[in-house]
């Protein structure tokens, strides 16, 4: 591409705002910008559920507040909830049961799942963005971005979306296996949790890949897989991260232009 062909180069800083690197993206063409995240990867029981959303570039105000759906009380977290799914111009929601967890590995599982909350979207997005660690195979540019729920408020929206999809599942499954109390911990390794795992063995809904699952059920020598493969991948707190927003970060290379959420 002839250098005066090129976009000008972009600097976001982190501090900038939760709005400002998808306003930067569709300022450079770049839009829709879909933030992607996941609810559910530590958990030992209870499906992972994983959410795309884009939103309006006009809704900053009316989503004021928006961030990481873990720091948000219940009833704030299902105001927005409710707020994202009325405002958002386009959502999906992905659930994974635990089966497929297990059968995959729960970070495969995770990354398929983004794959599939995007191709699911009814309009595709020009610009994806990811919490954390990079994916591909969206067939779009895309952008891992540290601790996205708390920088890129469409990456907030979609865990909204996820956790509170998950955490209403995992209440549903209270009401059928009571004994472990879903409710309160979500399928997360609590000592509430450990201690009804012991006394009463997994449900069908436990994730048996899972090392404290398999040990409880006697599973013999199976391996548990690593309950966070991209843990390693993660970068930490950011306290003034920069994005780099220009016609090299657009453009993907040819690997990366997979038909994404293409179920297997």
């Amino acid at each position: 591409m002839p250098p005066e062909w090129k976009p000008g180069r972009a600097t976001v800083r982190a501090s900038a705002g939760t709005w400002t690197l998808q306003s930067t993206l569709q300022r450079h063409g770049l839009g829709p910008v879909a933030g992607v995240d996941e609810a559910g990867r530590g958990a030992c029981a209870g499906p992972l559920v994983v959410a795309a959303c884009v939103l309006r570039p006009g809704d900053a105000k009316r989503l004021e507040g928006l961030t990481d759906s873990k720091l948000l009380t219940h009833a704030v977290r299902e105001e927005f909830y409710y707020r994202i799914l009325r405002r958002a111009e386009d959502f999906s929601v992905i659930v994974i049961p635990p089966a497929e967890v297990d059968r995959r590995g729960v970070h495969v599982a995770n990354i398929e799942g983004m794959r599939r909350a995007v191709a699911a979207l009814s309009t595709p997005p020009g610009y994806v963005l990811t919490d954390g660690f990079p994916v591909r195979g969206f067939g779009r540019p895309t952008l891992a971005v540290p601790k996205g729920d708390l920088t890129a408020a469409c990456v907030a929206a979609a865990s909204v979306l996820a956790k509170v999809t998950r955490d209403r599942l995992m209440v549903a499954l209270d009401e059928r296996y009571p004994q472990y109390r879903f409710a309160e911990h979500k399928g997360y390794c609590t000592p509430v949790h450990d201690a009804a795992l012991t006394e009463h063995g997994p449900c069908p809904d436990h994730r048996f890949s899972f090392v404290n699952v398999a040990s409880v059920a006697r599973v013999g020598d199976r391996v548990a897989l690593v309950q966070n493969g991209a843990a390693g991948e993660e970068t930490g707190v950011v306290e003034d991260a920069e994005f780099v927003v220009d016609d090299e970060v657009a453009l993907v290379a040819d690997e990366d232009r997979v038909a994404g959420g293409v179920e297997s």
